[in-house]
């Protein structure tokens, strides 16, 4: 298990004894999550589901080609947020895609910038990535600004890009460049 900390949270990866607080907080925030995310069958919400997530995320992590860090309050023992770097990429490319959710009572609180600020200098000093990339729906203003807080630039807009609650929805492409790399 990885663990780190920041003034207020902690974030840290899962193992399956932590499948029914993940169950929890996807449960808890189902509807509010709903419209930024693939549509999702009944079957996501089980105990099953989520230990497969968690154990694929384990062997991603194995791997080296994704990295998932979950938020806790600190002196709290529910999840209110992840983070996912997925499709970690070396060689000439060095390079990871951005993912990334909060409960919906702990928004508008600075919590997923400091949680990004945190987690994004541990892929570009752990991992040594030369760049990460968000994609972002238009209308996902708040998601927006925090991507921009932190950095990142527009790079390009893609037209149907993910399948979102069932639908081809556009993207904005972000980047972030690790100024450590050349």
């Amino acid at each position: 298990m990885v663990l780190y900390k920041t003034e207020r949270l902690i974030l840290r990866s899962l193992s399956i004894s932590d499948s029914a607080l993940l169950l929890d907080y996807l449960l808890r925030n189902k509807d509010f999550l709903q419209k930024w995310e693939p549509k999702r069958q009944n079957q996501y919400y089980t105990i099953n589901s989520v230990q497969n997530l968690i154990l694929n995320e384990k062997e991603s992590f194995n791997n080296r080609t994704g990295l998932s860090l979950y938020i806790f309050n600190k002196k709290e023992t529910k999840i209110i947020g992840n983070i996912t770097f997925s499709n970690i990429i070396y060689g000439v490319f060095q390079s990871c895609f951005l993912g990334y959710k909060l409960d919906k009572h702990e928004i508008k609180q600075g919590k997923i910038t400091e949680a990004l600020r945190k987690a994004i200098e541990i892929i570009f000093k752990d991992y040594r990535l030369h760049r990460v990339e968000a994609n972002i729906i238009p209308t996902n203003t708040s998601s927006i600004k925090v991507i921009q807080k932190l950095g990142f630039t527009q790079e390009g807009y893609s037209k149907k890009y993910l399948k979102i609650k069932g639908n081809w929805e556009d993207h904005l492409h972000f980047a972030l460049l690790n100024a450590e790399i050349e």
